[in-house]
């Protein structure tokens, strides 16, 4: 036995497998997560790598890996929640001409370059198409997280990559929810038995979904807003998850689908509610951490060996990811008429693969249709493709001749021209403070840039006419691009006041005698901002008491 791990049951003799495995899940995944942030590349990758430190194919303590697989299980359903809770119809329509049928034939070519690397290596007909389409799917958190490094997330050619992602997610729910009855009838060898499974779990499938929107649309919605008019957030936070892992376990036992397709149209049903933003916050936390695990367990299944004994199959994979499947993208997008400039920030958005091909191979493995061998291919090809995106990346994109540019042209402009003005004011977020220090800004003719890091509300402020600059406030770039060093005053609008604190001490450093107005909600929360610098701090609990006592000698009645 290796001697972390004898001195790991020394130190913790009573403790169950369930705890001594999230205790190294999470805390391993902190490091490896804050090293990758460290060195701007995606937390995922950090998160496979914490898996590989803590799984069966390294030296030290080793994780259970048959626990890690069922907390990794609660992972995908929220996943999957996650990803229909933001799925937007509208932003695939708005892109539907190029983003679906280029989706789909990027797609083909990348599962058929898998499947040609397969053949030669021997698997069968079901891993190979398992192979290929793990492939062919881009990761959502590096898109995006690429696509806001330039702010490209309002452009056409961010808009394009996001629908051809939503195409791709599209697809892979399919692929899920047929590869169980594709293998079970595969394995009985005839055609006739393929078409007889496929034909009941469309059936299945078929019903589900028309359930869902008969029922679900009524059901979900009225009971979260009798939920919210109780007034108690967590019987709300609860309802969420309720809904979430109930609806995914009905149409696993009732109706015989995954449990991935029940979260995914769970969410795509409380996505189409009013309160779908405050559903997502609400979950938020609880969906990071069962991702975070999620991950882990998948880097759990990687054995490192084979980039030693299969260097020129793990070679052909990469170029697979990065290099094959991007051609096909840029291939497609040009062929539909879109510039040169278009297609290669299209391209370089799709050279990686992440949690879809994951799941796939998570499910191929305990179908037992997907051999090791395939599946460490696929998790080196994951690491290696997402290590190397952002050089990728940034290559292209200064290749088609894009910037680091602030949410779309003509907030570019808008930008320039309220950074050249004397003492303008930066406000930092767009919420429910934000708009109406927004407004009052507006009504005295005040120039103002605003800061948002959110991308939905970015766009809210985008359609009301203001100058935004997408990206996180703490990033000198992003101060830079808001002209920070040309203005008289920040206003802080965003509730973390810890978070607020980075802000402070970054905009601090930028421009020594900037004056920065900040709000908060605790004692800690003032001392901390004042610490680091900020000249006014409001806390909105002193501020509501100190309104309604003065409203005690004021009997008439305001709003």
């Amino acid at each position: 036995m290796p001697l972390f791990s004898q001195s790991m049951e020394i130190i913790l003799p009573h403790y169950t497998p369930l705890i001594q495995t999230i205790v190294a899940a999470f805390v391993v995944a902190f490091f490896m997560g804050a090293l990758a942030h460290r060195l701007r590349i995606s937390p995922i990758a950090g998160y496979l790598l914490a898996g590989v430190l803590v799984g069966p194919f390294t030296p030290g303590f080793v994780a259970d890996a048959s626990l890690a697989a069922e907390l990794a299980e609660i992972g995908v359903i929220l996943l999957m929640f996650g990803v229909g809770l933001h799925f937007s119809l509208r932003d695939l329509l708005a892109v539907r001409n190029i983003a679906v049928p280029g989706a789909v034939l990027q797609i083909a070519v990348a599962t058929a370059l898998g499947a040609g690397l397969s053949y030669v290596m021997g698997w069968g007909l079901v891993a190979g198409l398992i192979f290929g389409l793990a492939l062919s799917v881009a990761s959502t958190v590096v898109l995006l997280r690429a696509l806001e490094s330039r702010n490209l997330i309002e452009t056409e050619k961010g808009r394009i990559a996001v629908g051809w992602l939503i195409v791709e997610d599209l697809v892979m729910v399919l692929a899920l929810v047929l590869l169980p009855s594709i293998a079970a009838a595969s394995q009985e060898g005839s055609v006739d038995d393929i078409w007889l499974q496929l034909s009941g779990t469309l059936l299945k499938v078929g019903g589900f979904f028309a359930l869902m929107l008969l029922v679900g649309r009524r059901v979900i919605p009225w009971a979260l807003h009798w939920v919210v008019h109780t007034g108690s957030r967590e019987l709300f936070r609860l309802a969420i998850l309720a809904i979430a892992l109930g609806v995914a376990g009905g149409a696993a036992f009732i109706f015989g689908v995954s449990f991935a397709l029940g979260a995914f149209f769970a969410g795509m049903i409380l996505g189409e509610t009013q309160l779908s933003k405050r559903a997502a916050e609400e979950t938020l936390p609880l969906r990071d951490a069962f991702a975070v695990l999620f991950f882990v367990s998948v880097g759990m299944l990687f054995d490192p060996s084979v980039i030693l004994e299969q260097p020129l199959p793990l070679l052909a994979t990469v170029a697979i990811i990065v290099v094959g499947k991007s051609i096909a993208a840029y291939g497609i997008v040009r062929a539909f008429g879109h510039d040169n400039k278009t297609a290669l920030i299209v391209a370089a958005s799709l050279a990686q693969i992440g949690e879809f091909s994951f799941i796939l191979v998570a499910l191929g493995t305990s179908l037992t249709i997907l051999p090791a061998d395939a599946r460490d291919l696929i998790l080196a090809g994951a690491i290696f493709s997402i290590l190397l995106h952002p050089l990728v990346f940034t290559a292209v994109a200064g290749r088609a001749g894009e910037k680091k540019l602030p949410g779309s042209e003509k907030a570019a402009q808008e930008i320039q021209r309220e950074a050249s003005r004397s003492g303008h004011v930066v406000l930092v977020g767009y919420g429910r403070v934000g708009r109406l220090v927004a407004a009052g800004l507006r009504e005295r003719q005040f120039g103002f840039v605003v800061i948002e890091e959110e991308a939905d509300i970015a766009r809210a402020a985008i359609a009301d006419g203001l100058t935004v600059v997408r990206g996180n406030a703490a990033d000198a770039d992003v101060l830079k691009e808001a002209g920070v060093d040309e203005a008289r005053l920040m206003l802080i609008a965003i509730p973390e006041g810890y978070e607020a604190g980075a802000i402070v001490e970054q905009s601090r450093n930028t421009k020594t005698d900037l004056y920065i107005i900040a709000r908060a909600h605790s004692d800690g929360e003032v001392e901390h901002l004042n610490r680091f610098g900020a000249d006014k701090v409001i806390m909105g609990e002193r501020e509501i008491a100190r309104v309604m006592l003065g409203s005690l000698f004021t009997p008439k009645r305001t709003s």
